[in-house]
C-alpha cells in the first residue's frame, strides 16, 4: 500500500498535468478561432473556382492545357503522387494517425503503380521517412505562418511533375473541418483537374461556352492558379482541423485529470483514516 506522502506526489504531479492540459486547450481554442475565420472565408472562392472550371473543362478539348491531361492510369510503369498533410506536433488525438492511415491504404489500392510522397508535416514526414517511400517533397513547421506562397510552392512542385511526365496524376489527403468535434479525412484528386460528369443520356453537353479570348488562353492564367488555390484550401482545412482536434483532445485530458484527482484524494482520505 503506497504511503500518504506517495499519494500526496501523485496527485501533485496530476494536479500539474492537468494546469498544462488546461492551458493547452485553451490555446488551441484562440488559434482555432483565426484558423476558422480564414477556412470559412477562403472556402466558398475555392468551392466556386473549383465548380467553374470543372465544367469549362468539360467542355474543351484535353489537349487545351497540360493540366488536363487525362493519362490512362493506372498504366504500366506509371507513377501518381500523393500529398499528404498531417501536423507539426502531437496532442491532437487521431488527427495525424487518420490522414496516415488514409495515405497508406491509397498506397496498397494502387498495387499496378508507384506512389511517390510529398509531405506537410512533421508527423507524417517522420512516419514514410523511416519507411523507405520515394519522397519528392516534404515542409514542416509551415503552419506556424501560414501564407498563400506556401501552398503556391507545393502546388508549383507537383505542377512541374506532372507536366514533366514524371507522374501520371496527383492527389491530396488531408482532414476537413466539419466541426470543432468533427473532422473528415478527405482524399481528392489534384492533377488532372477532374471534369463534371453528364448524364450518360445526354450526347454532349447542352450549353457551351463563347470564350474571349481563347480557351488555351483563358486555361493558361486560370488553372495554374486553381491549382495554387486548391492547393492552399487544403492546408487552411488541415490548420483548423488541428486546433479542433487538439482542443478536444486537451478538454478531454483535463476531465479525465480531473476524475484522477478526485479519485486519489478518496483513496487517500481512506488510507488516512486506517492509519488512525
Amino acid at each position: 500500500m503506497p504511503s500518504l506522502l506517495d499519494i500526496r506526489r501523485r496527485i501533485r504531479a496530476v494536479k500539474s498535468t492537468q494546469q498544462i492540459t488546461k492551458a493547452m486547450k485553451m490555446v488551441a481554442a484562440s488559434k482555432l478561432r483565426r484558423a476558422q475565420d480564414r477556412i470559412q472565408h477562403g472556402r466558398p472562392f475555392a468551392a466556386q473556382m473549383l465548380r467553374v472550371l470543372n465544367r469549362l473543362s468539360s467542355r474543351v478539348d484535353a489537349a487545351a492545357h497540360p493540366l488536363l491531361d487525362e493519362r490512362k492510369a493506372p498504366r504500366a510503369g506509371g507513377k501518381a503522387l500523393l500529398l499528404v498533410i498531417t501536423a507539426d506536433r502531437g496532442l491532437c488525438g487521431s488527427f495525424n494517425a487518420n490522414v496516415i492511415k488514409a495515405a497508406a491504404t491509397f498506397i496498397t489500392e494502387q498495387p499496378s503503380r508507384q506512389v511517390a510522397l510529398g509531405l506537410v508535416g512533421r508527423r507524417g514526414r517522420d512516419y514514410f521517412a523511416k519507411r523507405g517511400f520515394e519522397i519528392r517533397y516534404e515542409r514542416i513547421n509551415l503552419f506556424a505562418k501560414l501564407h498563400f506562397d506556401d501552398g503556391a510552392d507545393i502546388a508549383r512542385t507537383a505542377m512541374e511533375a506532372f507536366t514533366g511526365g514524371e507522374v501520371d496524376s496527383v492527389h491530396l489527403v488531408y482532414n476537413e473541418f466539419r466541426s470543432v468535434l468533427h473532422q473528415r479525412v478527405v482524399t481528392e484528386q489534384l492533377l488532372p483537374i477532374p471534369r463534371t460528369a453528364f448524364d450518360s443520356a445526354e450526347a454532349a453537353p447542352p450549353v457551351d461556352y463563347l470564350y474571349e479570348p481563347s480557351p488555351e488562353e483563358l486555361f493558361r492564367s486560370l488553372l495554374p492558379r486553381h491549382v495554387e488555390v486548391q492547393v492552399f484550401r487544403a492546408l487552411l482545412e488541415s490548420n483548423a482541423a488541428c486546433f479542433a482536434a487538439q482542443m478536444t483532445a486537451m478538454d478531454a485530458a483535463t476531465r479525465n485529470s480531473g476524475e484522477m484527482i478526485e479519485s486519489l484524494t478518496l483513496y487517500m482520505n481512506k488510507v488516512r483514516q486506517a492509519a488512525i
